[in-house]
């Protein structure tokens, strides 16, 4: 199958085409470079791809293409509570233009990155694709949004299916270090200290980055009607944890770490705890990664690459790289491309 894997060059992108390729599958790659050179170790085996814009892309970046594998956004609560116009626009309307696209050319799978966050301030019960969507950021609200309108494309020659992955974690050659355990064991390296900025009690459902490529990997070759225009929760049920638990997984990993919660950011009102039956049922996916094995994944890629603390702060944290760009002249204030880093 010919795959166009849009931001290729992310934290799961560089995770996913290894794997997709490994399958047997031809991938193509769609990225405006953003993190391209955000590299812990050595550099990633890149597939052949176009550096563009995802609100500039076309029909010629479509030709060919039997799926697309769409992971391009601005990830990050943070950035889209600065800056809510620009995550509308890439987020949602550009990923919108992307599904007609690729229905006019006759693409015939789109597997769309969407996110447990979706469920919001969900409360301690445990919820599954047919619970009501309380979206708190804006980041959020453009998952639901594009689910909406992209499964209003679907007929029986255009499949989409919307992977609602949990908060992801694990190494990645193309780190991040904004996500919440790849951020606690960060600290807990450079600094001997777990640092929780919270109370401690939301609940948050993890997934390794390459138990989601896992899961993409399935949806290539699914039954479309089983699919067709579905939403499936890609994590595991034991890794439903408080970020108190996540941060103790992480202080039993890190010789000599201590948990320290501050909580000077109070109770985060993004809580909810996941079922993932429907994946296991459907899909026959099943998540290999525990938070104890990703902390220690983590814990020995960090030291074995070198990880800095000014890499950790910024080169390897969204909002912290993307502001750098903007000051050195690479992006203007919508975040396009004035010109390539040299």
């Amino acid at each position: 199958m010919h795959v166009l894997v849009t931001g290729h060059q992310g934290y799961l992108g560089t995770v996913m085409v290894p794997v997709l390729r490994a399958a047997g599958h031809t991938v193509r790659g769609l990225d405006i470079g953003y993190y391209a050179d955000c590299i812990l170790g050595s550099a990633p085996d890149d597939p052949p791809g176009s550096t563009m814009d995802l609100r500039e892309a076309g029909a010629d970046q479509l030709s060919g293409v039997d799926a697309v594998v769409h992971l391009a956004a601005l990830s990050n609560d943070p950035l889209g509570a600065l800056a809510p116009q620009i995550t509308h626009d890439i987020n949602f309307s550009a990923s919108i233009r992307l599904a007609r696209l690729a229905k006019a050319a006759g693409v015939q799978r789109f597997l769309y990155a969407s996110t447990c966050s979706v469920y919001g301030a969900a409360g301690d019960g445990l919820v599954g694709e047919s619970a009501p969507l309380r979206p708190l950021t804006p980041y959020a609200v453009s998952k639901v949004r594009v689910e909406d309108e992209v499964a209003a494309l679907a007929d029986t020659g255009f499949c989409p299916v919307f992977l609602r992955n949990a908060t992801a974690f694990g190494f990645s050659p193309r780190l991040r270090a904004d996500i919440v355990l790849n951020n606690l064991v960060g600290h807990a390296v450079l600094s001997g200290e777990v640092r929780v900025l919270s109370d401690g009690t939301p609940w948050r459902p993890l997934v390794h980055a390459a138990d989601i490529a896992q899961a993409f990997l399935l949806c290539l070759t699914a039954p479309a009607d089983r699919i067709r225009a579905r939403a499936f929760n890609i994590g595991d049920e034991d890794n439903n944890r408080t970020v108190a638990q996540i941060a103790r997984s992480v202080a039993e990993v890190v010789p000599g770490s201590r948990v320290t919660i501050t909580g000077e950011t109070g109770a985060d009102p993004r809580s909810y705890r996941v079922d993932f039956s429907r994946a296991r049922a459907e899909l026959g996916f099943r998540a290999r990664w525990s938070v104890a094995d990703g902390a220690a994944e983590l814990y020995r890629e960090y030291l074995a690459r070198g990880l800095t603390a000014d890499d950790f702060t910024h080169r390897f944290t969204r909002l912290a790289r993307l502001q750098e760009l903007k000051s050195q002249g690479v992006l203007d204030d919508s975040l396009r491309r004035i010109r390539i880093v040299a």
